[in-house]
């Protein structure tokens, strides 16, 4: 199951045969499911107003329209000036791929050089870049153990593939919800041969380590003789933070995994860089795991795309995300939450956390309801992934984000807590389950 941010929600279902009475119930609660998602998408969509556009709201024919923009007016390959001119961009008028040639090839080529690595291989799926980048390095060293963080995407997010598929098994550095120091790498008590560090850290805050400590847990790896892989998936905005371009950062790993959907706005895909002998080895197995898709052109198109356009923008995310964070604490502060945490205070990319201490299902439909009512999107899915009584969401500012002032923020959480007023005092709305209640 994914939510409307496109990740994966891994909690896992039952098996065997439902009974008649199961399945009309099954039925009928994916029908509701179903409407909700309809009238969430139709809010966020028409609103005027949005802190960040997600993915899952886009129409089939406006992203198709976005994709012959791409092909037609884009900005040419390997420029961020916007400057268009007579042959269209990213071979437009040539042939489509074939089994990862034309197209697919350009982009490796170009996330090889953006991130200054020998080469780099399309996948399409980060899941599958990750397993086989680890299994390769398994094979290479001679040892099947990943030092991984248990918040890692590998561990929550993939169905502990590394483990079921490839065999390998896992060490883990700390269980702070942060990236592991170099003394926590020192101190693993058994060997390993390849250290995952996830940039940065999601399912902790979107969290980093200052670029010293970076260095320090690379140089602690080394020691220990393992290898080094990034999971980069959202690596493209880490230079803000760490004051370093992206060929600096990826230069500390062996290996490096970006994501061409997550923080570039394209359709799918990721990209596996690292030596050629490496790639190579990368490349059979991609073939093996069933990866050597006939054509891959439209995911190759927008991830070009989205190198031209959205990569250079990620600083400005980052900057503002910063205003925004403190105009979110500031303004739940002053409406007297009884408990709220932005997190971290001052994000280290442009994604963060948000956490209240009402239900997920009220914060839901409040957060719906501004949309509707206003045409106004401040936050989007809530969740309950800790203490009873919280709720968390995930904020992302991107492109449409940075016509919002500090003011324009504060407005709208008013608004948005005055929904939520209404919905836990029993003014309409679902029945609230444990939080409090706003004055």
């Amino acid at each position: 199951m994914k939510d409307e941010a496109g990740e994966a929600d891994e909690t896992g279902g039952t098996c065997g045969e439902p009974d008649g009475a199961s399945a009309a119930a099954d039925d009928t609660a994916a029908d509701t499911e179903a409407a909700a998602r309809a009238r969430r998408l139709a809010a966020w969509h028409g609103s005027e107003r949005t802190l960040a556009h997600g993915p899952a709201e886009g129409r089939i024919a406006e992203r198709l329209a976005a994709l012959t923009a791409a092909l037609t007016t884009g900005t040419t390959t390997g420029t961020t000036t916007g400057t268009t001119t007579g042959t269209p961009p990213y071979g437009g008028d040539g042939w489509v791929d074939v089994y990862g040639d034309g197209i697919v090839e350009e982009l490796e080529r170009r996330v090889a050089g953006l991130l200054g690595m020998e080469a780099a291989a399309f996948f399409p799926t980060g899941t599958m870049a990750q397993q086989i980048a680890l299994r390769c390095w398994a094979g290479r060293t001679g040892d099947p153990v990943v030092a991984v963080h248990p918040l890692a995407h590998l561990e929550v997010h993939e169905r502990d593939a590394y483990v079921t598929v490839s065999g390998l098994r896992a060490v883990r550095p700390t269980g702070e919800p942060r990236p592991p120091t170099a003394e926590e790498i020192r101190g693993v008590d058994e060997p390993f041969g390849t250290l995952a560090l996830e940039l940065p850290l999601r399912d902790a805050g979107f969290v980093l380590p200052a670029w010293e400590e970076l260095v320090e847990v690379v140089e602690a790896a080394r020691e220990r003789d393992a290898v080094v892989h990034f999971d980069g998936a959202r690596l493209w905005e880490c230079t803000v933070h760490f004051g370093r371009e992206l060929p600096e950062i990826a230069a500390l790993a062996d290996s490096v995994y970006v994501s061409f959907y997550k923080s570039l706005g394209g359709i799918s895909g990721a990209a596996l860089a690292g030596p050629e002998t490496l790639v190579a080895e990368a490349r059979a197995w991609r073939h093996r795991y069933g990866g050597q898709l006939f054509q891959q052109w439209p995911a190759a198109l927008a991830a070009l795309d989205g190198l031209d356009r959205e990569l250079p923008r990620l600083p400005s995310y980052v900057a503002h995300a910063r205003v925004v964070a403190e105009a979110l604490r500031k303004a739940f502060t002053a409406a007297g939450v009884g408990w709220s945490r932005v997190h971290p205070e001052v994000p280290h990319t442009h994604q963060f956390q948000v956490w209240l201490p009402y239900p997920a299902a009220v914060l839901d439909e409040a957060g719906v309801r501004l949309a509707e009512e206003t045409r106004t999107t401040l936050f989007r899915r809530w969740r309950e992934p800790g203490p009873p009584g919280l709720a968390m969401t995930e904020v992302t500012v991107a492109s449409p984000a940075l016509e919002w002032t500090a003011d324009d923020v504060t407005a709208a959480v008013g608004a948005f807590l005055a929904t939520v007023r209404e919905l836990m005092n029993g003014d309409g709305g679902p029945a609230p389950q444990g939080g409090q209640a706003l004055p």
